[in-house]
């Protein structure tokens, strides 16, 4: 009799640390998430329209922290990384990307591919296979790809700036990657939002349960209304100009967060780390971004006439 008159006051107690708890459904800390979210994006930004040197080192940071999260996650699993030769070319990259523009990007990533090779070489042939194919997919995952957003930054024809942009003027190039940041924020921000509040149809339940169609609505619309407002206000292109780069840089982000969802589900990981509170790890940020920056290069090229 006393069991069955405590069982309901402990069903209240625990059901108020339901209620309590900080954590809503699409499992993060908000609060913290929004915090961090928006210290990063006004470092980046800060950098980007009046220390554009102070933008590509931030920017390798966080590459090299992402790398080194793949690393770990990696070595777990039982596979070693040429660790070395890929944070030499993780540095390396992005700064080729800044001073000699996309010839040069390419040229070191091919130095670094052949690096790892050569890495190798000189170590046990147990494994190398695959620490040789995980240190070339780990290069062209992260610096490569993330290179591709200083490369607006490159200045044809002209010494490209190493202290603040020449006459205080920002170039288009600055404002493109500016735009390119923004429509990825709203990418994460309406998916997310919509999705916690309204997400009820998995897009890919095996790979990321927790992302739905209905966020990834959500996430078009809010991409288009910032593309949108951002082609009249930032770039002085037409609207549906606005349209077209949220739509592509929805289907990149979108795509990148699968891809390292579908890494962290192989490896038997929830998070890359625990570096960032209310996010996960470095790479669980860059995962949008990285496939974002060349989509948004791609894109800038295509419609550079209109």
């Amino acid at each position: 009799m006393d069991q069955a008159q405590q069982a309901p006051g402990h069903r209240v107690r625990a059901r108020g640390k339901q209620r309590s708890n900080p954590t809503p459904k699409a499992g993060r800390n908000l609060p913290a998430a929004t915090a961090v979210g928006l210290a990063m994006l006004f470092a980046v930004l800060g950098g980007l329209l009046f220390l554009p040197l102070g933008f590509v080192l931030v920017t390798t940071t966080f590459a090299v922290f992402g790398v080194w999260e793949i690393f770990r996650a990696l070595e777990v699993s039982g596979t070693r990384l040429p660790i070395v030769p890929v944070m030499v070319g993780t540095v390396g990259m992005p700064l080729a990307a800044y001073f000699g523009g996309l010839e040069s990007l390419l040229f070191a990533l091919l130095a670094s591919s052949v690096a790892v090779l050569l890495w190798r070489t000189i170590e046990s042939a147990a494994g190398s296979a695959r620490s040789i194919f995980a240190g070339v997919f780990t290069l062209a995952w992260v610096p490569f790809f993330i290179s591709f957003a200083i490369l607006p930054l490159h200045a044809v024809g002209t010494a490209t700036p190493v202290g603040l942009w020449p006459g205080g003027v920002i170039p288009p190039g600055a404002w493109q990657i500016a735009t390119m940041l923004l429509l990825v924020v709203s990418n994460d921000t309406f998916g997310y939002l919509v999705g916690a509040s309204f997400g009820k149809h998995p897009m890919a339940p095996k790979i990321s349960p927790k992302k739905s169609w209905e966020g990834f609505a959500g996430s078009i619309g809010g991409a288009i209304a910032v593309g949108v407002l951002a082609c009249l206000f930032l770039l002085d292109k037409p609207w549906w100009v606005g349209v077209v780069l949220a739509v592509g840089m929805v289907a990149a982000a979108t795509t990148g967060d699968l891809a390292e969802s579908m890494v962290k589900r192989e490896l038997g990981i929830k998070d890359m780390s625990s570096i960032l509170p209310g996010h996960g790890g470095v790479m669980d940020r860059l995962d949008s971004i990285v496939f974002a920056s060349p989509a948004a290069f791609i894109l800038f090229t295509a419609v550079s006439g209109a």
